[in-house]
């Protein structure tokens, strides 16, 4: 799937967000990439998880069930399942940790896709990576619809990532940050609080 078009499709979806945020991992940012919004499209997500899909067939990987972790990525878990005709799980937070709840339950060597909306860290990402191997499965891969975190947070696992568009995004920490300095106040949209490490 060519990058221009999804960015076409966050744009018609008013998903792209410029102004000033805070991040999830606790650093700042002009640009928020709202997926849920280009997600709640039906025909959209389809798409997005059919390109996805098509990268994934491309590099000869096979994928039982895809994981993603609550709440943003709980829908395109769904999409990039159905697209892969697998099982879609998502991990949710009990007393502040990712798990996986609900009666869902991996085996032991299921080959897992974990996907994420938006990268920015691969925080999120990373948790529910460990909560997959924690039950036994076997990570082969992660997948997202924007990837702005400037190349592979998961290079140093040994996991590749399949990003469907690559968006440079610049990022602070909250006391270098610039639009801080100009006295406007950052809003914190997505529903992850920011990290405590931040």
């Amino acid at each position: 799937m060519e990058s221009g078009r999804v960015l076409e499709l966050l744009r018609e979806s008013d998903a792209l967000l410029e102004g000033h945020f805070a991040l999830s991992s606790g650093r700042h940012s002009d640009r928020y990439f709202q997926c849920a919004k280009v997600l709640q499209h039906p025909s959209h997500a389809g798409e997005l998880a059919r390109g996805l899909a098509a990268s994934l067939a491309g590099a000869g990987l096979e994928v039982d069930v895809v994981v993603g972790p609550a709440m943003g990525a709980v829908v395109w878990s769904y999409a990039v399942a159905n697209a892969l005709g697998v099982r879609s799980l998502f991990t949710e937070r009990v007393d502040g940790a990712m798990a996986l709840r609900r009666g869902f339950e991996l085996g032991a060597g299921e080959r897992v896709l974990v996907v994420e909306d938006a990268l920015t860290t691969g925080g999120s990402a990373r948790e529910a990576i460990a909560v997959v191997r924690a039950h036994g499965a076997r990570v082969v891969a992660v997948g997202s619809v924007v990837n702005r975190s400037g190349g592979n947070p998961f290079e140093a696992e040994g996991l590749p990532l399949f990003a469907l568009c690559e968006v440079s995004a610049e990022t602070w920490e909250p006391a270098a940050c610039p639009l801080c300095a100009q006295g406007t106040r950052a809003v914190k949209p997505g529903s992850r609080p920011i990290s405590a490490e931040a």
